[in-house]
């Protein structure tokens, strides 16, 4: 946790991704006066006993580091999964935080990230986390979307995906010559993040974990991919998927500037080289690194009375 001096009327930012949630309060002014990070959580958690034991707990230690710094008077979240029914959620981080349901603004974490890269009606945001999505929100305030369908779906070029691709390649392999993954890198690398090298440690981990654990598992396809071709090859990939989503808006909505952003995006920069080859020269595109809890407590300072 990062922190300074405070003012007395903050607000608290949510940024709630399927591997990180990062906080931050913000004064009057705009400026940021704490941060901080706590484990991943996503609102379709709320969907089960577990989910909800699990999130609330989350919640809990987010509050306590909070509240060590100061009082938030306004919170404005961002949830993945986050699909516009969230009184429950409000409750919770209320109470948690000593505050009324209503000084709690709740949306997707995607919207926040949008602001914090365009105006309405600016440009298109192409995000990849441990999923990818891509988002316009337009000068009337509409938000429309290409991808962010979920893992099991799709979500091409996230951290779940990027993991995904790497364990079916290297399980591909093995079927055709068992004991391969020794000549690997990325295959030794990615066992070696997992506990070992036996299809039951495979198996066990992406049936048993949860998406974001899986997501983190991109890290270990990014730190081999100079030295195999394969985990390059996925890599690659990946940005020709973060591509797909940003001429999928194009072609629905015209031409506008484009931005990459997501930690999944930031993981090797053979993936933003890869979408930047895949779009047209005439569409301008910046990488940038999201700093959505920031934005969210601009906000979130903004509504306070």
């Amino acid at each position: 946790m990062t922190s300074f001096h405070t003012a007395s009327r903050l607000g608290l930012g949510i940024d709630a991704g399927g591997t990180q949630t990062r906080w931050a309060l913000a004064t009057s002014d705009g400026a940021i006066v704490a941060s901080g990070a706590v484990d991943g959580l996503s609102a379709l958690q709320m969907s089960n006993d577990a989910g909800r034991a699990a999130l609330h707990a989350t919640f809990a230690a987010l509050s306590q580091a909070v509240l060590a710094v100061g009082q938030p008077a306004h919170v404005h979240a961002g949830l993945t999964g986050f699909g516009g029914d969230g009184a429950l959620l409000a409750q919770s981080l209320a109470t948690l935080l000593a505050l009324r349901p209503s000084d709690v603004t709740l949306c997707n974490d995607i919207e926040i990230a949008y602001l914090d890269s365009f105006a309405p009606g600016e440009g298109y945001l192409v995000y990849a986390g441990t999923g990818s999505i891509a988002a316009w929100i337009d000068a009337g305030g509409v938000f429309h979307r290409a991808g962010g369908r979920g893992v099991l779906l799709d979500d091409g070029g996230g951290g779940y995906w990027i993991a995904r691709e790497a364990l079916r390649q290297i399980w591909r392999r093995e079927d055709e010559a068992p004991g391969s993954w020794q000549q690997s890198a990325m295959a030794r690398a990615v066992f070696e993040r997992i506990g070992g090298s036996d299809w039951d440690s495979s198996r066990q981990f992406m049936y048993g974990q949860d998406r974001g654990a899986i997501g983190r598992l991109a890290l270990a396809v990014a730190a081999s991919a100079e030295l195999d071709p394969l985990a390059l090859d996925i890599l690659q990939r990946a940005g020709q998927e973060l591509a797909r989503l940003a001429l999928a808006l194009t072609a629905r909505h015209g031409p506008r500037p484009v931005v990459l952003a997501g930690r999944a995006a930031q993981l090797h920069p053979a993936i933003a080289a890869a979408m930047r080859a895949a779009l047209p020269d005439s569409l301008m595109m910046e990488q940038k690194m999201a700093r959505s809890h920031e934005a969210a407590a601009r906000l979130a300072a903004a509504c306070i009375d």
